[in-house]
Parts: C-alpha cells; sequence; structure tokens
C-alpha cells in the first residue's frame, strides 16, 4: 500500500495536477484503499498542518516584499547600486547583482526579486547595449539571492518542517549570500575582460563616496547598538535613538536607498539582541515598509495598499494550501516508515556525510527542477532529516544546502518560475532563456559545493549568537 501513496501522487503530477492537490489526492486515496483510517483525518491533518505559529511569519514576510516592489523603493536601491559599482568594466551587471544583495534583504523570495527589480536592470541593460542573453542570465541568477540572504521564506518553512531556530538560519545564510555575490560578481568581471567591456557610468567620486557613506551607516548602525547593550543600555531604547539619528540624517542629506538596505539589518538586530521572535521581526518588516512608503517617502497610496494587500492574501493563501496538502502527505510518509526506510537504505549504501551530501545535492536539484520549492522542502526535508541526524549533520547547515539547491531549480524547465518570469520580462522564448542561463550555473554550482562542504561558512555566525 505504500507502493500506491507514492505511485497515485506520480501519476497525478504526471497528468499536470498542482502539486498540492496531488498530494492531497494521493492521501486521500490511500486512506479509502486501506479503509483503516477515517477520510476526515485528511482534513484533521491538514488543519493541524497550518496551526504552526512560526508560519505566521510567512504574510507578514510576503506582505513586507510587496510593499517594498510597489512603493518604489526598487528604484531607489538600483540608484544606489550604480553609484555604487556602475563604474566598474561591465557595470550594469555588477549592479544588477548588488541591486539583488539588497532586495533580497527585504523580499524573502527570488520570483520577488526577478519580477521587481529584474524588469528595471533588464531594461536598463538593453539600452547600454549589452545582449539579452547576459542581462537574463544575471538577473536570473542574481535572484537566487532573495530566499539565502535573510528574510527568507524558504527559511521559515524549512524551520518549521526541521524544528530549527528560524534566527540560526537567517544569520546561516548571510556569508552564503556573501560568497555568492563574489562568484557572481567575477564571473561578470570574467564576462567583461572577455568581451572588452567598459563602464557604464562615469566615476564620479562624489557619486562614489556618497554611496560608500551610505554603506558605511548601514555597518555602523548595528555596532553602536551592540556597543550600547554591552554597556548596559537597554536595546529598545539605543534602537530608537539610533533610528531618530538615522532618519534626522536621512532628511538632511537625502540618502537614495539607506533606510531600505536597514530593514535586514534591523530584523537580525532584533533577533539576535532578543527585542522579538523571528515570528514577530516579519511584522516588525511590515510596519517598516508601511512607515516608508506611507510617511516617508510618500509613494504608497491607499490603493496600491489595496492592490498589495490583495496580493499578499493570494501568495500566502497558495503557500498555506501547500502546507497543508504536504502535512497529511508527510504525515502518512511516516506512518507508513516510507522515511525509516529510505534512512536505512541510504545508511546501508553509506555512512559518510560527505557522499549522503553529493546524493542529496543531486537529488534535490533534479527534484527543484519539477517542484515549487515550498513543495519540495515540505516532502525533502521529513524524509532525509532521520538521515541528516544519523550522519551528525547540522540541521542549520543541511537547511542552506536544500533551500539552495531549490532555488537553482527555480532556473531550469520544465516548473522553474524564475525561468518563466524572465522569459515574460525579456520577451524570449524559453528556450533561449534557458541557454542564457546555463553559463551563470558555474557560479552557482561552486557556491553549492563551498556551502556544502565547508560548513564554516554557514554555522560560524549561527554558533557567535547562539552559543
Amino acid at each position: 500500500m505504500t507502493g500506491t501513496l507514492l505511485t497515485s501522487f506520480l501519476a497525478f503530477m504526471v497528468t499536470g495536477v498542482p502539486v498540492a492537490i496531488a498530494m492531497a489526492g494521493a492521501s486521500l486515496l490511500y486512506i479509502l484503499l486501506t479503509g483503516n483510517i477515517p477520510p476526515m483525518v485528511v482534513v484533521h491533518r491538514m488543519i493541524s498542518g497550518i496551526d504552526s505559529f512560526p508560519l505566521l511569519a510567512v504574510p507578514f514576510f510576503i506582505m513586507a516584499g510587496n510593499l517594498m516592489n510597489n512603493a518604489g523603493i526598487t528604484n531607489r536601491i538600483y540608484n544606489f547600486a550604480l553609484a555604487l559599482v556602475g563604474w566598474m568594466k561591465g557595470g550594469l551587471g555588477h549592479v544588477n547583482i548588488v541591486g539583488s544583495v539588497i532586495f533580497a534583504g527585504m523580499s524573502g523570495t527570488a520570483i520577488a526579486d526577478a519580477a521587481g527589480l529584474g524588469t528595471i536592470e533588464i531594461k536598463a541593460m538593453r539600452d547600454h547595449g549589452y545582449s539579452k542573453e547576459f542581462s537574463v542570465g544575471v538577473t536570473a541568477a542574481s535572484a537566487t539571492l532573495g530566499p539565502i540572504i535573510p528574510p527568507s521564506l524558504p527559511f521559515v518553512i524549512y524551520a518549521m518542517v526541521a524544528n530549527v531556530s528560524v534566527g540560526q538560519l537567517f544569520l546561516a545564510g548571510i556569508l552564503p549570500g556573501g560568497v555568492m555575490t563574489i562568484l557572481m560578481m567575477l564571473t561578470v568581471a570574467w564576462f567583461a575582460h572577455r568581451n572588452g567591456w567598459g563602464a557604464d557610468v562615469k566615476f564620479q567620486w562624489p557619486r562614489v563616496s556618497r554611496a560608500l557613506v551610505e554603506l558605511l551607516i548601514v555597518i555602523a548602525f548595528p555596532l553602536v547598538i551592540w556597543g550600547a547593550v554591552a554597556l548596559d543600555v537597554n536595546a529598545v531604547v539605543a534602537t530608537v535613538v539610533a533610528l531618530v539619528v538615522l532618519f534626522g540624517l536621512d532628511w538632511k542629506f537625502k540618502f537614495e536607498a539607506v533606510l531600505p538596505i536597514m530593514t535586514p539589518v534591523l530584523l537580525i538586530g532584533g533577533m539576535s539582541t532578543g527585542v522579538f521572535t523571528p515570528t514577530e521581526g516579519a511584522v516588525a518588516a511590515c510596519v517598516w515598509a508601511l512607515f516608508l512608503g506611507l510617511v516617508w517617502y510618500r509613494t504608497l497610496s491607499w490603493k496600491m495598499l489595496v492592490k498589495v494587500s490583495m496580493d499578499t492574501i493570494e501568495t500566502t493563501a497558495t503557500v498555506l494550501f501547500i502546507v497543508a496538502a504536504a502535512s497529511i502527505f508527510g504525515w502518512l510518509l511516516t506512518a507508513t516508515r516510507v522515511t525509516d526506510m529510505v534512512a536505512m537504505w541510504v545508511l546501508s549504501f553509506t555512512h559518510s556525510p560527505w557522499v549522503f551530501l553529493l546524493l542529496v545535492n543531486l537529488l534535490l536539484l533534479f527534484v527543484g527542477c519539477f517542484l515549487e520549492p515550498t513543495a519540495a522542502i515540505l516532502i525533502a526535508t521529513p524524509v532525509l532529516m532521520p538521515v541528516v541526524l544519523q550522519l551528525g549533520i547540522d540541521p542549520v547547515h543541511f537547511g542552506l544546502i536544500v533551500v539552495l539547491n531549490l532555488m537553482i531549480g527555480l532556473l531550469h524547465p520544465p516548473m522553474g518560475m524564475v525561468l518563466f518570469v524572465l522569459a515574460r520580462v525579456a520577451n524570449m522564448s524559453l528556450e533561449r532563456t534557458t541557454i542564457a542561463i546555463l553559463p551563470w550555473l558555474v557560479p552557482l554550482l561552486l557556491s553549492l559545493v563551498l556551502i556544502t562542504y565547508v560548513p564554516a561558512v554557514s554555522l560560524w555566525l549561527p554558533r557567535m549568537f547562539y552559543h
């Protein structure tokens, strides 16, 4: 009967049924055929699957990203990145990557990055003479940074399934995001050298120094807070004083993007100092985005706010329906001892963590081509976690590996959502878009190897803050 559960799920998928309905349908069919479990168990398990405190963060992180995307913040991020790195050879390629790093600290999803900044970046690169293929390739690769650099919606889902700290996962994504950024910028430099590209904007020291000052303010903000806390100043009081000074500076000097860039700093700082939990941090991110859009920049109208709210409700409903369907499916996988059988099979094959992680990477790269990341995390994590724990692999480190694999899968046919979004934005065929992305798999796969086999890249910051 275990074969019935898996076979019916695959049959539903092959016929084009949405993954959430495929999981729920296969579970219901299994229960009806066995006759040992009341069919209403499906409903009860689905409801209990979304009755989780960490999942409260999902709609708020989605809304924060939508607010930033619709409040004109993307233009500010683009202009800041242009001032910071646009003078380099292959400048707009570097701008594309740096802009995605900043936007990743607000959206938490790859698709929001591709659809929001991607539209601006691809048009600007085409206007400066870059080929469509290069413009689409670098945009697709940089979009994968969205869920790696905190905040991250996939990290919240993984934390719920694997029972690990969301805060630790957020901290674990910072250095890997930096590694990916460096490798992508080196790839842009290689393309620029190979094609003889120059800079896209003239180097102007006042413009560059202004961008550097903004960057230094963002870096100095958490250092000042931590220094104040070390001197026994209340963390909330220190943060409020620092924010008042920050807004005063922004009002005086009209900085381009220092306040939007502050979003991930406030999130990570608030969680590490205990001001709020990760779930409360999602609410704080929403409040911050609302304040910037409605009060400070005044670029967000009430009509736009209604549209953002409706988009958030639609996306949240989709995500939670997948979570609910995966809950009953995962419960049946556990009840039928599929997870135990997979663990026994893997451990009979190898007891080496290195070999296991290699197999996991190959599996998830394949799965990511066919399943939406949320569904893939919810299905694969319960199956693989028993082996992860038996082999002594840190679940936080494993979470980074899972999410990065699935983000790379977003760039591939047949189910890669970033691929579809960019094909539509750039008005290219899926075939041309796929070919354009292929060279950018090199820095992404190299990042995956480093993150997989050098655990310190992921674990250094969580271990420093969570003893």
